[in-house]
């Protein structure tokens, strides 16, 4: 420095300076103003911050302690005795709610450890673990997050997981998931925070909340866990996919060992406890839990797949939800349904319809398909059918049915098919081959007093997905005669003015230029029938007569309608309704609760699936009171009841069998118990049915081809197999009959003509007395006397009309029918004669007996040929021969 005279009066002169001056004045001005900017900005952007903040916080979620409860719970089916039948489980909804005192304190504590370790301390965020996240980040030091247990229970209830995919909403759910943690912990007390934590967190394999971890992981109950099991269950919550103890054990292994650590760093262990802890073989026993449960792990039962429909429309119609919410609340509400099946029951049935000793043939179908991408890159798909056709048209196999001796054998066709179809440059892109058992039946068991079904079976062989085609329910087929009753008879008595006594003339006949036939169509027509053989006998030409000339068939579809057949369209008003020949068909489950509306005094009754819901806090959601209504009248339930028990007692039309028919579902009746119904045939034996009833249950059984082909050796197995499983069911129980209602009473009638019985008349019938006691609705029974019988007197030799010429003694008195000229029929063959043929003013008398004096057996005005001496045994007519002229 220079401390001259010069150089510091240089400085003294430039210090006072006037440029100087200014050049400082400027700075400080320009100075203040940088300050002041600072100053403005910081206090403008701090403003901002608090309120961006106070947005954030006034834009949270309302805080209310209940929207702080895990929600998504597996709903629970339960039979008619309490027992767990199913479980209905949608996304994230394997949950089973525990309180706090169900937790072993282990488990607290190990969760605690990792987790929170301050947990009963702090007021719902952690400063320190705030601070030691934000540390390691910028040291590159991660020592674990400053989620509170507090804030990740409102992440997963409130913010759906905090899924976001940007970091400013990562942010704001942050501030926002802080500031409830701070109000929740401050108004709720922390033992209900922890048990909705463990309630709700994720777990692995589908399982949420600790209750459902220790059934999946262990098969125990959550307060049975060891203090090694705890530390599992604890490790899983980090990463549930990595650290699941299934299929990432070793990293389970890793956390385990470090919670553990933790739990005795923070004094909830002992030194020995950890390393008892440790030692524990505990991963073996979760792989044999799991691999039990995979073993269990069956497909929905057929009765809670028909189930599932149900409630789902319940919610519908009587709480007004959408699909989508009547799904998401059956599958994740956590509601417990309770249904009248009977366990019991429903074993008798699957063990019976799936026991291949009740069938005469095993067979299989099968169901393909194959995608290929050709070499040119076009696409083929091909099914079933294209197998079809390779053997028919290709290998010529005219009598291919699809159908196979075993499932090996279908595999072959299959693969002989596939390696027909493939060429080179070929790729096989999806393929899938199912074999399905046939013949196929279908089983639904109803309590007609209460519409309670009781058990289902969709169809025999092993079920091995949910939702699969359930023949009981679903599945629509042709009723045969079983819908004779339902069109035809039933409303002919209950509305039409006809009774169980009412005749119908059996005989050809033909509705346009079509034919109609009886099933006993080699034996005849068996001329004037009643509806109560008409059921009995399930005669075809009576049900027609019935339906086109007493009901109609729009009444008939009403009826059915009536009973709750809801398949039926405007195609089905035909005569062909009355043998039922269908458009679509029907199901097991509607038809069978047709009759069980007869076999219930007429009172038809919604079929009960359900008997209530509840929802996951224990409320009545829904009380199923089933709808109810008398569509029918007592007596005509009673009357229809009472014919249909005739058709499964063993009998024939006469007395004397002969070739006449006989009941057809004798082979349905159990023994010892009042039983009652009505079998089914379509034409070429694709459907078999039996639907029946005691004082009890109503039940049908259903068995086919699923493809609708026809059924060979035997149609009557479906009747034994109904019988087997009525018998078991009924066993223990008294037969009290089917009640008589008041309504009804008794009148002695004639069977040819449903009249009142002309006195020796009626009862000299060659076939056997006709006079019968007939039960009728009261004031129905008939007042006129019958006119189909008549009693005349006959030529003993020729049996015919006598003329003067027949002596005196040879007169004798026979009962005879009158009968329409409608083609020959049993009846015919004791129509009235014509006069006396042997004895003329021109004849020669033979006495075709011998000389003998008896009565000529063979017609009026028969003789006898050389070598003919008695009537034909095929029971065809028999001829007249005149006398030979003298």
């Amino acid at each position: 420095m220079n401390y001259g005279r010069k150089e510091t009066r240089r400085q003294i002169m430039a210090a006072g300076s006037r440029k100087k001056k200014y050049a400082n004045r400027l700075f400080l001005s320009f100075f203040k103003v940088f300050l002041v900017l600072c100053l403005f900005v910081f206090v403008t952007g701090f403003s901002a911050g608090i309120g961006m903040f106070k947005g954030i916080i006034d834009t949270a979620p309302d805080f209310n302690a209940e929207s702080f409860a895990p929600s998504g719970f597996f709903s629970t089916i339960y039979d008619s005795e309490g027992n767990v039948v199913d479980t209905l489980v949608g996304t994230n909804a394997n949950r089973i709610e525990a309180t706090y005192d169900e937790f072993p304190e282990d488990l607290i504590n190990a969760f605690v450890a990792i987790e929170d370790s301050r947990f009963w301390q702090h007021s719902g965020i952690d400063l320190r673990s705030i601070t030691r996240a934000a540390v390691g980040v910028l040291t590159n030091n991660y020592q674990g997050g400053a989620s509170t247990l507090t804030q990740q229970l409102i992440k997963n209830t409130v913010f759906g997981g905090g899924m976001e995919t940007s970091t400013g909403a990562r942010i704001e759910r942050k501030i926002q998931e802080q500031y409830l943690a701070l109000q929740l912990t401050k108004n709720v007390d922390r033992k209900i925070i922890i048990t909705n934590y463990l309630n709700t967190i994720n777990l692995g394999s589908n399982t949420l909340g600790v209750k459902a971890a220790a059934l999946r992981y262990f098969n125990k109950d959550v307060s049975d866990l060891t203090l090694s099991e705890c530390a599992v269950i604890a490790a899983i919550t980090k990463n549930p996919s990595r650290l699941s103890p299934i299929t990432g054990a070793e990293d389970n292994a890793q956390r385990r060992s470090t919670i553990l650590q933790e739990m005795y760093n923070q004094g909830y262990i002992t030194k020995e406890e950890q390393e008892e802890a440790l030692a524990d073989d505990v991963y073996s026993r979760i792989q044999n839990v799991d691999l039990a449960a995979k073993e269990n792990d069956t497909p929905y039962s057929y009765y809670t797949d028909e189930l599932i429909d149900q409630v789902t429309e319940a919610l519908k119609e009587e709480l007004g939800y959408t699909d989508t919410q009547a799904s998401n609340l059956l599958f994740s509400g956590g509601l417990s349904i309770y249904t009248p099946q009977d366990p019991r029951m429903q074993a008798i049935v699957d063990e019976e319809i799936s026991n291949p000793e009740n069938y005469a043939l095993a067979q299989y179908s099968i169901e393909y398909r194959l995608s290929v991408t050709h070499g040119d890159g076009t696409t083929e798909h091909f099914s079933e059918g294209h197998v079809k056709n390779y053997y028919m048209d290709t290998l010529g196999q005219s009598g291919y049915t699809g159908l196979f001796k075993s499932e090996a054998e279908a595999q072959e066709a299959v693969d002989q098919y596939k390696s027909w179809l493939l060429k080179e440059d070929d790729k096989v892109i999806g393929e899938s081959l199912t074999v399905t058992l046939q013949p196929q039946a279908s089983f639904v068991l109803i309590e007609q007093s209460t519409g309670y079904v009781k058990a289902i079976s969709g169809g025999r062989g092993e079920k091995t997905a949910n939702r699969t085609l359930n023949r009981a329910t679903n599945v629509k087929r042709q009723p045969g005669s079983a819908f004779k009753v339902i069109t035809s008879f039933l409303p002919a008595v209950d509305t039409c003015g006809a009774t169980l006594a009412s005749v119908y003339y059996d005989a050809p006949y033909s509705i346009g230029t079509k034919t109609f036939r009886n099933w006993y169509a080699n034996r005849g027509y068996m001329g004037y029938h009643n509806i109560r053989e008409g059921i009995a006998y399930s005669m075809n030409i009576l049900a027609l007569k019935c339906l086109v000339d007493t009901v109609t068939p729009q009444l008939g579809v009403e009826y059915a309608e009536k009973l709750g057949i809801t398949t039926l369209v405007s195609e089905d008003i035909t005569p062909s309704l009355a043998l039922g020949g269908l458009t679509v068909g029907v199901t097991n489950l509607e038809l069978t609760n047709a009759f069980a509306t007869i076999a219930n005094e007429g009172i038809y009754t919604e079929p009960v699936f359900f008997t209530k819901i509840l929802d996951h806090n224990g409320k009545v959601l829904i009380d199923n009171e089933p709808e109810k209504r008398q569509v029918i009248k007592d007596s005509t339930a009673f009357l229809v009841t009472d014919a249909m028990a005739d058709s499964v007692v063993s009998q024939s039309l006469y007395a004397t069998p002969g070739s006449q028919p006989s009941t057809t579902s004798a082979a349905a009746a159990i023994p010892g118990m009042s039983t009652s119904g009505k079998s089914g045939t379509t034409t070429g034996n694709n459907d078999l049915w039996f639907v029946g009833f005691t004082p009890y249950y109503t039940a049908g059984i259903w068995t086919g081809f699923d493809n609708n082909g026809s059924i060979t050796g035997g149609t009557s197995y479906h009747k034994v197999i109904w019988r087997k499983i009525m018998t078991r069911i009924h066993e223990g129980l008294s037969d009290p009959g089917f009640k008589v209602p008041d309504s009804v009473e008794q009148v002695e009638v004639c069977r040819k003509s449903g009249k009142l019985p002309i006195a020796g008349v009626c009862s000299s019938d060659p076939r056997g007395s006709a006079v019968y006691t007939e039960y009728f609705a009261k004031g129905t029974a008939p007042t006129e006397t019958c006119d189909h019988h008549v009693r005349v007197s006959v030529c003993g030799v020729s049996g015919g009309t006598p003329t003067a010429y027949c002596p005196a003694d040879q007169i004798v008195s026979k009962t005879f029918m009158s009968v329409p000229d409608e083609g020959y029929t049993d009846d015919s063959k004791y129509a009235m004669p014509g006069p006396c043929t042997v004895h003329t003013g021109s004849s020669t008398i033979i006495d075709p007996s011998g000389g003998n004096g008896t009565d000529v057996p063979f017609g009026p005005g028969y003789i006898p040929s050389s070598g003919n001496s008695s009537p034909p045994q095929d029971g065809s007519d028999i001829p007249i021969v005149p006398a030979a002229p003298n």
